[in-house]
């Protein structure tokens, strides 16, 4: 495995003007005096909580991200656009603060653990839908039922593969039961959303309905998604009438929108940019971009390969140059180090040029084509990023080929391992906080974004998802990451703060899961 990493130099300089010029924004500021970084803390909580008891209630705001949601079927893709939205409208029987802890939702309480396979959820009375049907145990299982029968076709299935069956005990009481030991379980009820299964019919992917604290108003495909307040909403009524998002590729166009008072609210703010919006708000984020490298076929079956793009790029540059510095070189994994499984004995590949081209002669690679796969505009600076690395990947032999695709097209060919490309560009976010949903997605031969074949990944993986002693489940996890770090089965990168630029009357601060929830923002007075 990767030990310690020795200084990384800077490229030369004809390098490091061609990384800044991807980059150049037309507008520049002082990050240090105006980037407001919120990380956990009690003292931002009673800041906010203070602001937000002078706000106003009422009025309209409007969200810019960075891609279009590929449907608003909550169980069907794994897709960030469409769970900014529905996030809004649907809601699980968990939830979490904003410092990521988990707290009841639908449910009354946290899930009561019965026996080793055995959980049962009291769900919250008084509840209804959009529509007016109300919340039961039985929609709860309807919604789990619903998922889980779409199989292969939805890319979320996978995060409840433990689950044997979902009953309802009575009409406010569900009973999960379990395949063997789930540790787990509680942060999964934070991820699927419930819904009327009465609703799930042609067009039910354009026409949510759900429980939360917004509902559905429109959706202009190619343009935006407008929702208002649910007057019948059973929580504490949110403070903003109406949103609109707004779907924006180009990360200047978002800037020139909050600049000009179109939008209140943009993800992905670069950091170049962070002295010039009204406001900048980060957080410590959960995001690690990745390139998922085929162990499977073509010239990136050679881990000499493999490890040659990894010794290729020069990660520390590309933290200072893209982001500012508002970034971390990933350590050899997709996990942070606040999560728990993180492996604090890998340290990142160095980035060492002679060594890839070497690598690469004795794998007889030298010019061959790397199909790389990415999109652009969901993630911050993704296309730069995915461009730099495949600068770095031809300065050492290599011949990269970037193809990049419309959100939708790009998940397809990330979770279609028919198709899958010899590098294709992820951001892996950690939503469960546990390191089952991204080892089972990426690292697990059978996850639905591997791209690799080792047997022992499978066991390592599968059985950690279901050990319920912690030392020797994070033994599992630990010899996982040091097998995909040591066989470089992805090119590994950064771990990169959230960042958000928002107007002056909007009170907000960013969640630790990178959620927008629009129930926590209002309108200053």
């Amino acid at each position: 495995m990767q030990k310690a990493p020795r200084t990384s130099p800077w490229r030369p300089l004809l390098l490091l003007m061609l990384v800044l010029a991807l980059v150049a924004t037309a507008c520049g500021g002082d990050d240090d005096e105006s980037t407001e970084t919120t990380a956990a803390g009690g003292e931002a909580d009673t800041e906010t909580t203070t602001t937000q008891a002078a706000a106003e209630t009422g009025g309209e705001i409007v969200i810019a991200i960075g891609s279009e949601p590929s449907t608003l079927d909550p169980h069907l893709r794994d897709d960030g656009g469409e769970r900014a939205v529905n996030d809004n409208i649907y809601e699980t029987l968990l939830a979490r603060d904003s410092q990521g802890q988990l707290e009841p939702s639908l449910a009354t309480s946290l899930p009561t653990q019965v026996d080793d396979t055995t959980w049962e959820v009291t769900i919250r009375d008084g509840v209804s839908f959009t529509n007016g049907n109300p919340l039961d145990a039985a929609a709860v299982v309807a919604s789990f039922e619903r998922l889980t029968g779409l199989g292969d076709e939805s890319e979320q299935s996978g995060f409840f593969g433990s689950i044997a069956s979902v009953e309802a005990v009575d009409d406010m009481t569900v009973r999960f039961t379990t395949d063997g030991p789930d540790p787990i379980l509680p942060a999964k009820l934070y991820w699927l959303k419930v819904i009327d299964a009465s609703e799930v019919a042609e067009g039910f992917d354009e026409n949510p309905v759900g429980t939360g604290p917004y509902q559905f108003v429109s959706w202009d495909r190619g343009s935006s998604v407008v929702l208002e307040r649910n007057p019948n909403y059973w929580g504490d009524a949110p403070a903003i009438d109406k949103v609109t998002f707004r779907f924006i590729e180009e990360s200047g166009t978002r800037l020139s929108g909050l600049l000009s008072g179109e939008f209140d609210l943009i993800t992905n703010l670069s950091p170049d940019d962070a002295g010039v919006a009204p406001k900048a708000e980060s957080v410590v984020g959960l995001e690690h971009p990745i390139m998922i490298l085929s162990t499977i076929d073509g010239p990136t079956a050679d881990p000499k390969v493999r490890q040659a793009m990894n010794y290729a790029i020069d990660k520390q540059a590309l933290a200072d140059a893209l982001y500012g510095g508002a970034a971390a070189v990933d350590q050899c994994q997709i996990l942070s180090s606040t999560v728990f499984g993180f492996n604090p004995d890998l340290a990142p590949y160095e980035y060492d040029p002679d060594k890839a081209r070497q690598l690469i002669a004795e794998a007889g690679a030298e010019g061959v084509t790397i199909e790389v796969v990415g999109e652009s505009g969901r993630w911050l600076k993704d296309r730069e990023l995915i461009e730099a690395v495949a600068n770095y990947w031809a300065e050492v032999g290599l011949n990269p080929d970037v193809q990049i695709f419309e959100f939708g097209e790009y998940l397809n060919r990330l979770f279609d391992r028919e198709t899958r490309a010899a590098a294709i560009f992820v951001s892996s976010s950690n939503d469960l906080l546990d390191p089952s949903r991204q080892l089972g997605t990426y690292y697990s031969p059978e996850g639905i974004g591997s791209s690799n074949q080792d047997p022992e990944m499978l066991d390592w993986v599968t059985q950690a998802a279901v050990e319920t002693d912690t030392a020797v489940r994070e033994d599992l996890y630990h010899q996982a990451t040091a097998r995909a770090c040591d066989d470089a089965y992805f090119a590994f990168l950064l771990n990169i703060e959230d960042s958000y630029g928002t107007s002056e009357r909007l009170v907000w601060q960013p969640r630790v899961d990178a959620r927008l929830l629009v129930k926590e923002m209002s309108l200053g007075g």
